[in-house]
């Protein structure tokens, strides 16, 4: 690159040839006042703040657009071009609400820090206040126009960085403004609410909703929640965008970096990384479930599988109690650092409530199996039927233990008859389903409960031939802790929900189970944040059923020969890095959460395997890179009615078919939905991409 001399207040210096003055100047660290100019962003000139006085040129050219040349001598700090400054500072803010003057210090307003810097504390100008309208209607941000200075950063942003162009400087003279074409609606304008201009908009003229400007370290968080909701932190955002445009086997990739179950989670994961997406704000979120089961399905597994980098044996050994996906995952990631693992499963095959909680209609055994064969390639060593009362035997034999096995109790309602014959819990319940016994429910069928549970309980026994089943839940349908996409498919299929109802007391009558429901009302929430059932005195009702199974929860059954610190059925564990009470022993999964998703339970099997290593004498690194580091993107482009872009959702198999046989329910995304689908994201991730301006020095005022 070729290079040119200049001198700056006296200072020698070599600059690149195609820099400007200004970017010279904030290279070597040398500041000067600036508003419109943007580092990522096409020079613009409209501020004046940034002029400086040049040897032999006429006048006080713009830094930010002034071309270096050979030899150039700049002076950046005479009284001349502080009164300009001054002066061009006073008339941005003689159209500007004063509060900037006078608002909480250090919010990042460059407006603001700037005034500070020039050392104005009040405009002489004639106050001209415009009063136009704040947007509150805009999804995501906040437009308040009183507070735009025209520094066009933003439509730079738009047009430049984004390919958008949604947004330009509209109307003319002392009316101009910052606004769409026919001043329509940004919902209207093709806008994709990538936020850009948000992002680098120097004054409060666009603010993000719930915030004004968040600290660089804290914005990730907020402004890629899908990621950070994700227990495991995968990168959506990343295999979205592969999706997108139907790469799905690097798609497969991003999610195999940070998790052993792509296919398991395409279909069996509640997907919190949906309920915090900002898509929602214009309609829909994401479908992305959905969208890692299209990557899982249809992704080629040999690359991924080809990236693995298993190490050298470190001749240590690991005992994991439990094979579902906490100890599963835990197995995977040890087993890849050099450990020797050997799982203990007391039911006879692996999976743990994986295969014997949630039914085969919504995880296909054909699919569980594939992914736990890709752990067992890994050499896992495996002893089913195996059940580990106490711990002793196995500290003498291995160099660290880890409790994964769950919680496959149920729960009791404490009420009379239910005991009786023909009242189950629906742990055992499915559990018996999942290994083939054959169960005589009869016609009809009440389930008490509204979790997921009940619901794949309810499902379950319409699949095993009941005419009528009903759900008995004793609050409303709003309270039901149940994923209501799981809520909505239950319906779908025939179950009856009767809410309100808390049962009292269950009779055998001699031909049918009777039970006694006490019919409730809500009243102020309490400690779970829902709404309190109350009974309504004399309004008990009575239904009559077949068979009655009881789905209110689950415990971990935790044998004294543990020897372990446990509180309130779950074991007690260094919330760091999950080591029980006994040395060398871990745990980890719902016996340390209690019963939690599938989600929950890989990341404390990720999380106590890197401290498992650290504890063996390992860096407790235990990601991999199977995809090459890119940068995504930023040229978006447009996209017809962006806005109305409805979510993408999967066919289901028809009715008959799904009550009449476990075949998988929801069948898979086409490759043309699944693009849309993924072209349908906000690419809210490629924000972070956009460079921070050079901060104003607050140390020194002119």
């Amino acid at each position: 690159m070729n290079k040119v001399h200049l001198t700056i207040n006296d200072q020698k210096m070599i600059a690149r040839a195609d820099d400007t003055i200004l970017k010279s100047a904030l290279r070597e660290g040398i500041y000067i006042p600036n508003l419109c100019y943007h580092p990522n962003l096409s020079p613009f000139g409209a501020c004046r703040l940034c002029v400086v006085e040049v040897e032999n040129m006429r006048g006080y050219p713009t830094s930010c657009t002034t071309p270096v040349q050979e030899g150039m001598r700049i002076k950046t700090n005479t009284k001349s071009l502080n009164e300009i400054r001054k002066a061009s500072m006073e008339l941005m803010l003689s159209e500007h609400p004063q509060d900037c003057l006078t608002c909480i210090k250090n919010q990042k307003c460059e407006l603001q820090s700037l005034s500070a810097y020039l050392g104005i504390n009040n405009v002489t100008f004639p106050r001209v206040q415009k009063n136009l309208p704040k947007d509150l209607d805009t999804p995501l941000f906040i437009r308040d126009l009183d507070k735009c200075i025209l520094c066009g950063r933003c439509v730079r942003a738009c047009q430049e960085l984004r390919g958008v162009g949604a947004i330009d400087f509209i109307f003319r003279g002392y009316d101009s403004m910052v606004g769409t074409k026919f001043s329509k609606p940004l919902r209207e304008s093709e806008c994709r609410f990538c936020t850009a201009c948000v992002e680098v908009c120097p004054t409060a003229a666009l603010f993000d909703k719930n915030t004004l400007w968040l600290p660089r370290e804290e914005k990730e968080k907020y402004l890629v929640p899908c990621t950070y909701n994700c227990p495991a932190n995968i990168d959506v955002p990343k295999y979205v965008r592969l999706v997108g445009e139907g790469n799905y086997t690097e798609a497969l990739a991003v999610i195999r970096e940070r998790v052993p179950f792509p296919a398991i989670l395409g279909r069996a994961c509640f997907h919190p990384c949906e309920t915090v997406c900002r898509r929602q704000e214009i309609n829909d979120p994401i479908s992305i479930k959905n969208l890692k089961r299209v990557a899982a399905d249809k992704g080629d597994w040999d690359y991924w599988r080809s990236k693995i980098n298993k190490k050298p044996a470190t001749e240590k050994s690991v005992a994991i109690i439990g094979s579902g996906p906490a100890g599963l995952t835990a197995a995977y990631h040890l087993l890849k650092l050099g450990h020797q693992v050997t799982i203990f499963e007391a039911l006879p095959e692996l999976g743990g409530m994986m295969r014997y909680g949630i039914p085969a209609y919504r995880l296909p055994r054909e699919v569980l199996d594939s992914e736990i064969q890709e752990i067992l390639n890994l050499g896992l060593q495996v002893k089913t039927d195996f059940k580990i009362v106490d711990l002793d035997a196995l500290i003498n034999d291995y160099s660290a233990i880890l409790i994964a096995s769950g919680a496959h109790l149920g729960v009791k309602l404490g009420i009379d008859g239910e005991n009786l014959p023909g009242v189950y819990d629906c742990v055992s319940f499915l559990r018996d389903v999942a290994s083939g016994k054959k169960i005589a429910l009869g016609d009809r069928v009440g389930v008490i409960g509204g979790g997921n549970a009940a619901m794949d309980t309810a499902r379950t026994a319409l699949r095993l031939g009941s005419k009528s089943v009903t759900i008995l839940y004793r609050r409303s349908q709003v309270e039901m802790p149940a994923n209501p996409e799981e809520i909505t498919e239950t319906e779908d299929e025939g179950v009856k929900i009767d809410c309100l109802t808390s049962p009292v007391k269950i009779v055998f009558d001699g031909q049918c189970l009777k039970i006694t429901c006490a019919q409730m009302m809500l009243g102020e929430p309490d400690a779970s944040g829902r709404r309190r059932p109350i009974p309504i005195k004399g309004c008990d009702l009575d239904s009559e059923f077949d068979s009655i199974i009881i789905a209110i929860g689950q415990n971990s059954e935790i044998p004294e020969g543990w020897g372990v610190s446990q509180s309130q059925g779950v074991i007690q564990v260094n919330q760091n890095t999950l080591e029980t009470t006994r040395k060398g022993v871990f745990a980890a999964g719902d016996i340390v959460l209690g019963p939690a998703s599938v989600i929950e339970a890989i990341a404390q099997g990720r999380k106590s395997a890197s401290n498992i290593d650290i504890f063996l004498g390992g860096t407790g690194i235990i990601d991999e890179i199977f995809t090459k580091p890119e940068i995504p993107p930023c040229q978006i482009g447009r996209i017809d009615n962006f806005s109305d872009l409805d979510r993408v959702c999967p066919k289901y198999e028809d009715e008959h078919s799904r009550i009449n046989s476990f075949v998988e329910v929801q069948k898979l995304l086409v490759d043309d939905k699944a693009k849309i689908e993924g072209n349908r994201c906000l690419k809210c991730d490629i924000r972070l991409l956009i460079d921070e301006n050079i901060p104003t020095p607050m140390s020194e005022v002119i």
